[in-house]
């Protein structure tokens, strides 16, 4: 699974997507311009000691961005036509996320197929989430239907965990 943020403008929320990226084994893809410089220091803060855990590569550009990603490309925007857990997710599909104040911009998002873009449900009258909530809900929905491939540490199925003794 690839993770790509078009045109992110909020540092800490790209660190915090970076820290996610390293958890659930993804690479990340930034697409330039970006609101802040790779060396930005809350950008370091939300990654933590994350930036060495996962791959993080900044792209001129979003068809840079589809040449370096092959896969099935999905795109999350509020006008999706399918909900994000109504998805078939494989181990090759790149997600990919507009910035914080827009999302993608309509150019974008009209390269991608109907059935390629997706939404996260929301209660009326709200018009978005923020971006590293809405990849965390969606990057963790993908790698449940990977089986949670790669997972260490804790048990990751029910069956693991009703196996494991109480304390």
């Amino acid at each position: 699974m690839q993770i790509v943020l078009v045109h992110p403008q909020i540092a800490p929320n790209t660190g915090n997507v970076i820290r996610l990226a390293a958890n659930v084994g993804a690479s990340l893809h930034l697409v330039e311009p970006m609101g802040f410089s790779m060396d930005h220091r809350l950008l370091r803060r939300g990654g933590l000691d994350y930036h060495e855990l996962t791959e993080v590569h900044v792209h001129a550009d979003l068809d840079s961005a589809r040449e370096a990603c092959p896969g099935r490309w999905l795109a999350l925007t509020s006008r999706g036509a399918r909900r994000y857990d109504e998805v078939d997710y494989c181990s090759d599909d790149v997600l990919v996320f507009g910035c914080e104040a827009t999302g993608l911009p309509d150019e974008m998002l009209a390269t991608f197929a109907t059935d390629e873009r997706v939404h996260l449900p929301m209660a009326p009258g709200n018009r978005s989430l923020n971006l590293a909530n809405a990849v965390a809900v969606v990057a963790y929905e993908a790698w449940r239907h990977l089986g949670f491939e790669g997972a260490g540490g804790a048990a990751t199925s029910i069956e693991a965990i009703a196996a494991q003794p109480l304390d």
